[in-house]
């Protein structure tokens, strides 16, 4: 790869995903010229044209403007999810540009700082964000490149010159994390996931393994008890942590309180007493224990966690308040895959017992419904009543056979039904949920502030 000293212009294609966007402002903040294409106009999209960043949305060479066409200073940085007919990618592969995947940049410009790598089919988002809170409001610091948008910092990058340490989301997702060379890895969950890249669980674990035995020597892992992990020689520390076994990080006197959990950590460092959660759910406990664990391993102090983790205001789509009064509770969720949702409903159900909870959840993916149907059906049982919208495609083509319906008809009778967006309002109005969940990784988040105002009208009439 040319050195960062030459590059003068970078040009993104897909410049929109949450994890180019994170780049986007990387190489923004280094006074280098970035713009990009992306297929549709987004809120994110919308703040990185505000920010100085040209982004444009018809697929032509025409419209990238020629300081982004000299090869000897632009890199041109893609994202798996690009089709591999875009006239664009094909314009700078054929004429021998400088183009990196995503990940391979993230390598690269990681590879010469200390990184604390948050790997795993779950959590990780809020792991790492949690993980970069909590180093950014101590004296050891962090740069960030995250998965989400924090509510704390409103983006998806955090930038230290002064800290050797970066924080970011290993990703399993086309085994982009095998680019990394971490000092710190966390991973969360090894669960099935990604089969139309990996073909069966074996080599999922198998990746996870090979992200492992890329962590420097003198380095840590802290994994969640029980994951199947093969335990790599002795150059690097092990860890565990869980929320429900005795890993070595794990919290003691958990009690909720007001709808937030309160608790003492048991860690190798000692018993850290009276820490407080900013964000509800036990599924963030367990989040906060990684996170937590991984300040604490890169230097951070008792005192500092305990003031910084009740501070932490979450991020969005992640267990997110949208309405919360006594009246109606809308809480709206990336949760994609059946654990996730798992996660998702035991954690409301544990803050509300009482409440019958509704779920309107969009499948992501026809591989992930048809791999995980049995899991999404029996997760979705779950909750009092369930809409589903189609499935959203992403990069995938239909498979004939599958379908929402699949879903539907492995459920119990009469507990689902497959609406679009309007059959959902008007079956909301005429029975309006005590509590509403909104689930999925596809465009049901561009409908959520729409709901909300919905949902707040069936409220004050």
């Amino acid at each position: 790869m040319m050195h960062l000293d030459v590059v003068k212009s970078v040009y993104f294609i897909g410049v929109g995903g949450i994890g180019m966007s994170a780049l986007a402002r990387f190489f923004k903040s280094e006074g280098k010229s970035v713009a990009g294409y992306d297929r549709t106009s987004t809120e994110l999209t919308q703040t990185l044209q505000a920010e100085g960043i040209e982004v444009h949305y018809e697929d032509s060479v025409d419209l990238i403007h020629d300081c982004y066409k000299d090869k000897s200073t632009c890199l041109v940085v893609y994202t798996p999810a690009v089709p591999s007919n875009h006239s664009e990618l094909n314009y700078f592969l054929k004429n021998d540009f400088e183009v990196k995947k995503r990940a391979e940049v993230l390598g690269l410009l990681t590879h010469g700082m200390q990184g604390v790598c948050v790997a795993g089919t779950h959590g990780k988002t809020t792991i790492s964000s949690m993980t970069s809170h909590l180093l950014t409001q101590s004296e050891v610091g962090c740069s960030a490149f995250l998965g989400g948008i924090t509510r704390n910092y409103a983006t998806n990058f955090l930038h230290d010159k002064d800290s050797s340490f970066v924080v970011l989301e290993a990703d399993e997702f086309d085994r982009s994390f095998l680019n990394l060379k971490p000092q710190f890895a966390l991973i969360s969950a090894m669960d099935a996931d990604h089969l139309d890249i990996y073909g069966d669980e074996s080599k999922v674990y198998e990746a996870f393994n090979q992200f492992i035995g890329l962590i420097n020597v003198g380095g840590a892992l802290l994994y969640k008890c029980g994951l199947a992990i093969d335990e790599p020689d002795d150059t690097i520390e092990l860890f565990t942590y869980s929320v429900e076994e005795e890993g070595d990080f794990h919290p003691v006197d958990l009690k909720l309180i007001d709808g937030f959990y309160q608790f003492n950590l048991n860690s190798p460092f000692g018993l850290i007493e009276g820490l407080k959660m900013g964000v509800p759910g036990l599924v963030n406990v367990e989040n906060a224990v990684g996170a937590l664990g991984l300040a604490l391993l890169a230097g951070a102090r008792e005192e500092e966690l305990r003031v910084a983790l009740p501070e932490f205001a979450g991020i969005k789509r992640r267990f997110e308040y949208r309405i919360q009064n006594e009246s109606l509770v809308y809480i709206d969720d990336y949760a994609h895959h059946p654990e996730e949702i798992n996660a998702t409903v035991n954690s409301v159900k544990a803050i509300y017992p009482n409440r019958k909870i509704t779920v309107v959840f969009q499948p992501h993916l026809y591989t992930r419904t048809r791999d995980f149907v049995e899991g999404f059906a029996e997760a979705l049982d779950q909750c009092d009543k369930v809409y589903l919208f189609d499935i959203y495609p992403a990069r995938e083509e239909a498979i004939e056979g599958v379908s929402s319906r699949i879903i539907l008809d492995r459920m119990s009778e009469g507990k689902a039904k497959i609406v679009s967006y309007i059959e959902l309002i008007e079956e909301l109005k005429k029975d309006v949920p005590e509590v509403i969940l909104t689930l999925g990784a596809g465009d049901i988040d561009k409908k959520v502030p729409e709901l909300e105002r919905e949902l707040n009208q069936f409220i004050s009439n």
